[in-house]
């Protein structure tokens, strides 16, 4: 549609790991944002000139949904069309240093969802900080405690006095994780403060309507502390996650009922 402006269609399989198996399915809200990711990354290796030799990682996520308009899938894929278009396009040499992705999605005509990505350089996000807590002792939560659909894709664990840690159960998770090994995506963080959130409120997947992060500093694969604080604007909740007494991470997650 243009040098910033594309369209995209998406197949969201109702069997997605990170879907509840069930017969009437509405998808994982992570399904938006990893397709925005994946469709941002197309756009580097198709249409964009990127500045070095890595791809522009998603460094700050803001994604919403229309709880009604979500489609519900009882057969095998849900197809969805998506309107993409770029701004902030920061350059170097004539190369990409960084950019925001804009993703609208729709389904039979219907806007349910968008998502905003802003993508920067890997290097502006090296290593995790060192001196990060070491807990000896851990318990990975219940899978519906924090609202997933198996116990492979929980993210948290409990910690002494109460604390609650970014610990993958599968350290190797393909969808939250992303292959990454020293330090945590963006995806991963925010699924971890979804599941927080979630865990502190008692309110179920379904309530959730909006997530938002933010990476200040690198998080590490295993062992940042995350907490939650309510905002002032009723169904609003930050999260921010630490490493080594520093803030890596904030967002916030906002529940509604269905």
């Amino acid at each position: 549609m243009g040098s910033i402006y594309f369209e995209a269609d998406c197949q969201w399989p109702r069997l997605h790991p990170l879907n509840e198996r069930v017969i009437a399915v509405r998808h994982h809200p992570m399904l938006i944002v990893e397709s925005t990711r994946q469709l941002a990354l197309a756009l580097q290796g198709r249409h964009l000139r990127i500045a070095g030799d890595e791809p522009l990682e998603a460094v700050s996520v803001r994604m919403g949904m229309r709880l009604r308009a979500q489609p519900v899938e009882r057969g095998s894929a849900t197809d969805v069309a998506v309107t993409l278009s770029l701004s902030d396009l920061a350059k170097n040499g004539g190369g990409l240093t960084a950019f925001r992705a804009t993703a609208e999605y729709r389904h039979a005509g219907v806007p349910f969802a968008s998502c905003t990505m802003r993508l920067a350089r890997p290097s502006a996000l090296t290593v995790p900080a060192a001196g990060t807590v070491k807990y000896s002792t851990f318990l990975h939560l219940p899978a519906a405690a924090v609202g997933v659909a198996a116990d492979f894709d929980v993210m948290l664990a409990r910690a002494s006095q109460g604390r609650i840690l970014v610990m993958p159960r599968d350290s190797g998770h393909p969808v939250l994780l992303g292959g990454q090994s020293i330090r945590l995506p963006a995806l991963g963080v925010l699924e971890a403060g979804r599941q927080a959130v979630l865990l502190s409120s008692g309110m179920t997947p379904a309530s959730v309507a909006g997530l938002r992060v933010d990476l200040h500093a690198p998080v590490p694969p295993h062992g940042a502390l995350v907490e939650t604080e309510r905002e002032a604007e009723p169904g609003s909740v930050w999260l921010f996650v630490t490493s080594a007494g520093s803030l890596a991470a904030e967002g916030s997650v906002m529940l509604l009922r269905p």
